[in-house]
């Protein structure tokens, strides 16, 4: 058997996104005695009466486009996916002036990505970086780093699913929800509004902080604060580094 890519691994579900194979996928899976070929036909000719009967074009702004994002509250290894077409903008008239600017296009893709899944959110959807990568023809790891360097540079948390579902590798949000904790002394619903999150998540993160904080207190080394806690390693060496900042010795 041939291994698949991790290109395929990566993007082949992003096809679901769009109408046809959700309409596909519905047949094929609902109406069993359907075949992918029947279902690919059928499919066809329901778009084509959806779109001779209800045009789109006269909804959207100018810069603005429909996406189909997953909804918030469907983690994307679900098998019952459910998505929520939502509206983003692209382009704005406040991207234009940033150009006039002269802003290095760095910055301006950061304030364009915070945008699209923070509209997202807003619509009751989730975007991920890799939809945000397809939406701007972005590879993947470039709008994963502009979205840690924006959040890092504004002390908030955008709404994605490495936050909002614990997937993949995000750990800064947890640093973040710590910082205003301890540094800017802010109360936990406070946070839990900042950052996007759930009152529980936000508590959640403290008490792991506190577990941490009590070894960092007994002079514990990250190895064995580890193996207590079973918290990854490189979230503890943030609470640590937090720890040292605006605890340790005062």
């Amino acid at each position: 058997m041939i291994s698949q890519s991790k290109s395929v691994k990566l993007y082949r579900s992003a096809h679901d996104r769009f109408l046809k194979p959700m309409i596909v996928n519905f047949l094929v899976h609902e109406l069993r005695y359907l075949g992918p070929v029947t279902a690919a036909n059928v499919a066809d000719e329901l778009i084509r009466i959806f779109e001779a009967n209800a045009p789109q074009k006269d909804k959207l702004k100018h810069g603005q486009m429909l996406w189909n994002a997953l909804d918030k509250n469907t983690r994307g290894d679900s098998k019952n996916r459910k998505y929520k077409s939502v509206v983003l903008s692209v382009v704005t008239d406040e991207d234009v002036a940033l150009f006039e600017q002269g802003k290095s296009i760095r910055e301006i893709r950061k304030q364009v990505i915070a945008r699209l899944m923070e509209e997202t959110y807003r619509q009751g959807g989730i975007l991920s970086t890799r939809d945000v990568a397809l939406i701007l023809i972005q590879a993947e790891p470039a709008i994963s780093n502009a979205r840690i360097e924006y959040e890092t540079e504004h002390q908030t948390v955008l709404p994605h699913p490495g936050v909002l579902h614990d997937m993949g590798p995000t750990i800064t949000h947890k640093g973040i929800i710590v910082h205003k904790y301890v540094a800017e002394k802010k109360a936990t619903n406070i946070i839990a509004l900042e950052t996007n999150h759930s009152q529980r998540a936000v508590d959640h993160y403290i008490r792991d902080y506190n577990r941490v904080k009590i070894l960092l207190d007994d002079h514990k080394d990250l190895g064995f604060i580890h193996m207590a806690t079973r918290i990854a390693k490189p979230v503890i060496a943030q609470y640590q580094a937090i720890f040292n900042q605006y605890v340790k010795n005062r």
